[in-house]
């Protein structure tokens, strides 16, 4: 005869192990989210973000490089609901650090998912997993 107890915890060994196994790296674009973070005033427009190498203003003042690290609960959700989420996390952190050091801008903004740099001027990078999602940004905090 089975023993259910050994079976239950095999099947909760195997579940935890194929949920932690997934992460998968994609793209989003970064125009929704950021509208939503704008519209929520969760930022307040005073700090503009430049993404990889788009056109901006010649900065008149380096105010020094940001990194960002942000994870949500991914549980439940769509992979783009949780990354779109975490992003505007991370878009928030780089708003209030540059608001603090004085700089009006972001330049030069990449995905830095697992500390591999992704440059792209309209996406950002997510890692999407059963649980939890990711997004690292950095860039540099500049006066324009």
């Amino acid at each position: 005869m089975m023993n259910y107890k050994n079976l239950l915890v095999f099947a909760v060994a195997t579940l935890s192990l194929s949920a932690q196994a997934r992460d998968d790296k994609m793209m989003f674009d970064v125009k929704a989210p950021l509208k939503v973070a704008t519209d929520a005033q969760k930022i307040d427009g005073s700090v503009k973000f430049y993404f990889g190498d788009s056109k901006h203003p010649k900065a008149s003042k380096d105010l020094g490089f940001i990194k960002t690290n942000k994870k949500t609960n991914a549980f439940g959700k769509s992979d783009q609901e949780a990354c779109d989420w975490v992003f505007q996390s991370a878009i928030i952190a780089l708003h209030n650090a540059a608001k603090k050091k004085g700089a009006n801008a972001v330049i030069n903004i990449e995905s830095n998912y697992r500390n591999i740099p992704v440059k792209n001027d309209t996406q950002y990078q997510c890692g999407a997993g059963t649980f939890v999602a990711g997004v690292a940004l950095k860039g540099t905090m500049v006066t324009l």
